[in-house]
């Protein structure tokens, strides 16, 4: 994951309109500077400094609760020494070619990356404006350039000091260094301070962040949409005489796509109002009509034979001989639900127009699809549609859909509405649950072949899964007909196992799928991890000696999964014979292991007491934020696994508001003690790692409390409950 970030070389110059410096990068990799006060079209500053010496940090990532703004900002504000609370953010304007992930190479936020590709980007930014600067006062004050410090954005060279701002007229006029020195971590102010509260604490907590379901504009008019109650379902027609009796209701249109019908309201409660007012006629004749029972007993047939390898180095014929001679095998089959994201702000779109194009307001996790998609629904150059971003109440995943679904209703809204006032689409908590875009449903079959001693011989894995990047922007990163989304946590065990052979077969159906915090990891890091818990206890072994003695301290992930690994023994006092869970795994280039401690009472009550974390994620940009992302993660995948499914009846969702998928609870929040490895390495992901993990570790301590193994999920149906 290193990234080149020098070829890519910084740009310097004024703003357009008050003389500022900006710092960033020239899309086209070329070194220039100025001091011209025109715009500069080619040009993405991440660094924005005013003649008064406040110091603006441009992000490029989208925040949604996970840290971004104040990680970004951070690795600015360390290289420039600068004065905390003086230092201000703002989110980047949506283009792709000037803050495009470095990672995915387009614009957006996704994969636990925000922080990883941005590293070295950020603080060189950070490092070259502050050479600017100290060169600009040397100049101004006829010193040497090394005598010069900064700290709390002050520049001082003896007797004589000045902020930021004193210096940016010369600075403008200057050439940047084509390397910026960036500092040593023994030089480190911000990046590792434990104290530093987050940016974004202070508008969330009086209520000046503007989220998009604050967006309110003048004229504005309010739609929701009537979708198909089976997926794949269209509209034959529709009559909107009782929604015609609401008051404040406005129009009724079956969307171009057949998917649904709008109702547009003078209010978001005319809206929905009047959408369930209507009366719909549907055809299903290519919609998805199985219930969840068959739909398990699908994915169990396609066990049998799978459609595809997954393993070059061992194919599922080349370990079956080895299975077939092993002297004792251990079996176990999974299945997983569907899951939704259910962030706490439902999703919602307003698109009003503006001169000749479009400005969206949106919670906008990915610009890079928002635009195409708006643009091509409304015929419009790209660049004549705007996006302004802004803050998110969670997403997990929903907001990032490569098919920017509930942009491209919006759009159809927009459209249908006349294109001549704004239109701001919003989801009830309902379409949320029954809106599909789902973590895909999920079984695995593994069985694993051991010799005499207890050594693994061969171990044969099956999944069935549907893929969620065949048919998106992101198919290309398909090979051989794999989705790495459908396997990853298996295909990159970082376990040693011989004769490991993998077979993958793709599910169908018209329930549309996504990505959900940490993807194929939720249900492959439960399966992994549960095999690994019953082959120590089938040899007799410690769960986490068994562990370390498969991963080779000399493979660069493998030791840092030993470090966690062992971080988390001592922290949580450890023993061989407790009747503790534990777990680990490997995920978005991070590892996390987790030991949980449950009460059972009555021997199905279960009581999450305490979980111990351990996360080796690089650097520790923001240790209190790392540390909110493992607790919110842990408490993410806790409701998951114990009780919480998406349902179908003969197609139909069966599930509607929190009631009946149940987040956790404050009360069933377990304490959480999270240690975090030093290391210098450049950072990992942090926003999703810690999610896989937990659930295994939860269910490993329910067998070591009352011996029963949980194969199916949610754990409800093993007949346990939450207490």
């Amino acid at each position: 994951m290193n990234v080149n970030v020098s070829r890519r070389g910084f740009l310097i110059g004024s703003a357009a309109t008050t003389t500022a410096l900006l710092v960033g990068v020239n899309a086209k990799g070329a070194l220039a500077a100025t001091a011209s006060e025109a715009p500069m079209t080619d040009f993405n500053p991440f660094v924005k400094i005013d003649a008064d010496g406040t110091l603006s940090v441009v992000i490029k990532h989208f925040e949604m609760g996970q840290g971004t703004t104040t990680g970004l900002t951070t690795l600015v504000a360390e290289e420039l020494d600068a004065d905390w609370s003086r230092v201000k953010t703002e989110f980047a304007a949506a283009d792709n070619k000037k803050y495009a992930n470095l990672f995915f190479s387009i614009q957006g936020t996704g994969g636990s990356t925000s922080i990883a590709n941005s590293y070295m980007q950020y603080r060189e930014a950070g490092a070259a404006a502050r050479d600017l600067l100290i060169r600009a006062a040397a100049q101004s004050w006829g010193v040497d350039p090394s005598s010069i410090t900064i700290e709390k954005s002050v520049l001082k060279s003896g007797d004589k000091s000045g902020h930021y701002g004193e210096f940016i007229a010369i600075a403008t006029t200057l050439t940047p260094v084509e390397k910026p020195t960036v500092k040593t971590p023994d030089q480190f102010r911000l990046i590792g301070d434990a104290s530093l509260h987050r940016k974004d604490n202070n508008s969330k907590t009086d209520g000046t962040a503007i989220f998009a379901m604050d967006v309110n504009l003048p004229g504005m008019v309010y739609a929701a949409i009537f979708r198909a109650p089976k997926f794949g379902g269209t509209v034959t027609s529709f009559d909107d005489s009782e929604a015609k009796k609401v008051g404040g209701f406005i129009a009724a249109q079956v969307l171009p796509n057949k998917a649904g019908v709008v109702a547009y309201g003078k209010n978001t409660w005319a809206a929905f109002q009047a959408r369930d007012a209507l009366s719909i006629e549907w055809d299903f004749s290519k919609a998805e009509t199985r219930s969840t029972d068959k739909m398990i007993e699908d994915h169990k047939a396609l066990l049998d034979a799978p459609q595809f390898n997954a393993n070059h180095e061992a194919s599922l014929d080349d370990v079956a001989p080895l299975l077939k001679g092993a002297a004792k095998t251990i079996d176990a089959e999974f299945t997983f639900p569907f899951l939704v994201h259910a962030p706490l702000e439902a999703l919602n779109c307003t698109i009003e127009p503006v001169g000749k194009g479009v400005r969206v307001h949106d919670g906008c996790q990915m610009p890079a699809l928002t635009v195409p998609t708006v643009a091509g629904i409304l015929k419009l150059d790209p660049s004549l549609v705007e996006v302004r971003t802004l803050y998110a109440g969670g997403s997990f995943g929903r907001r990032a859909n490569p098919q920017a679904d509930y942009n491209a209703e919006a759009a159809m809204a927009f459209d249908l509405m006349g294109r001549k006032v704004p239109v701001k689409l919003v989801w009830s908590r309902e379409d949320d649950i029954r809106g599909g875009y789902y973590r895909p449903m999920a079984a695995h079959r593994a069985k694993i072949g051991l010799d005499d001693s207890g050594k693994i011989v061969a171990w044969d894995h099956r999944l069935a899964v549907k893929s969620i990047m065949k048919g998106s922007l992101f198919e290309g990163m398909i090979k051989d007909n794999v989705d790495p989304t459908s396997v990853e946590g298996v295909s990159e065990s970082l376990y040693t196992v011989p004769n490991f052979g993998i077979g993958l077969s793709d599910f169908q159906t018209p329930v549309p799928i996504l990505w959900w915090r940490s993807v194929g990891n939720t249900h492959t890091a439960y399966a992994m991890e549960t095999l690994m818990d019953m082959l120590a206890h089938e040899t007799g072994q410690d769960p986490i000696e068994l562990r370390l003695a498969m991963l080779d301290p000399n493979g660069a992930n493998q030791a840092r999964m030993i470090n966690a690994i062992k971080l988390v023994r001592d922290m949580s006092g450890w023993k061989k014979g407790d009747k503790r869970g534990f777990a680990c795994h490997f995920s978005f280039n991070t590892c996390v292991a987790v030991v949980a401690d449950i009460t059972v009472s009555d021997e199905t009550s279960v009581h999450v007491d305490k979980l111990y974390m351990a996360v080796e994620c690089g650097v520790a940009i923001n240790p209190d934020v790392i540390r909110a992302q493992m607790e919110g993660g842990a408490g993410f995948a806790l409701a998951a696994i114990m009780r919480d499914q998406i349902t179908l009846s003969e197609g139909e969702v069966e599930q509607s508001n929190f009631p009946d998928y149940e987040l956790l609870r404050n009360a069933e929040m377990p304490a959480v003690e999270v240690g975090i490895v030093e290391s210098n390495n450049a950072p990992t992901g942090v926003g999703e790692p810690g999610v896989p993990p937990t659930g295994p570790a939860l269910a490993n301590a329910i067998f070591a409390k009352t011996g029963k193994r949980i194969f199916d999920l949610p754990m409800t149906k093993a007949g346990f409950d939450f207490v």
